[in-house]
């Protein structure tokens, strides 16, 4: 596949600042050359024991997409977007980690990737969207994963065919807890 020598160099904040869920669409193709620094960039994700425990499925076929859609709760935006690509649990590759490797750090390391997606689309003038509503069985099925692989997030990537605004995010000071807490001053 592809190497990560042509990237872009978007400042990562920025990508962090402008990247919004997108659920519309163009009709327009992604080029070879941004899939492939797409794919190189979710190579990049760190994961436990670099053991990258999850494989990434890239589906472009309608029929395949229509299946996730359903199997999505019929959230149509998901079949609009030229590609989808669904990352699954790939415990054998974490098992010397033991019951922990196969159940958590499987999931942990399909959730970076995903994420490392969602920040090169963006960096690549790309859109996604999260996708986490889904019926596994019904994508495990759709796809034919392998009996021990486990749907975690589906991203419909494309380019955008809308303007998002920004939405609001929770203040640090409620998401942000320092343990131990700061004594308090006395007066």
């Amino acid at each position: 596949m592809g190497s990560m020598s042509a990237v872009p160099s978007t400042d990562v904040f920025e990508a962090i600042r402008q990247r919004q869920s997108i659920r519309t669409f163009q009709g327009r193709e992604i080029e070879p050359e941004k899939l492939q620094m797409l794919l190189a960039a979710i190579d990049q994700a760190p994961s436990a024991g670099n053991l990258q425990a999850y494989q990434v499925w890239l589906v472009r076929d309608h029929t395949v997409k229509q299946l996730l859609v359903r199997a999505a709760l019929e959230q149509e935006f998901i079949a609009q977007a030229p590609m989808v690509l669904v990352f699954s649990t790939a415990p054998a590759r974490a098992a010397k980690y033991g019951a922990r490797g196969e159940t958590l750090y499987t999931l942990q390391d399909a959730t970076v990737g995903a994420a490392y997606a969602q920040l090169a689309a963006t960096a690549l003038g790309l859109g996604s969207c999260w996708v986490g509503a889904f019926n596994e069985d019904m994508v495990s099925k759709a796809l034919h994963l392998p009996p021990d692989q486990k749907p975690v997030a589906m991203l419909p990537v494309g380019y955008p065919a809308e303007n998002t605004r920004r939405t609001s995010r929770r203040p640090l000071e409620e998401l942000v807890q320092e343990f131990p807490p700061e004594p308090k001053p006395t007066p």
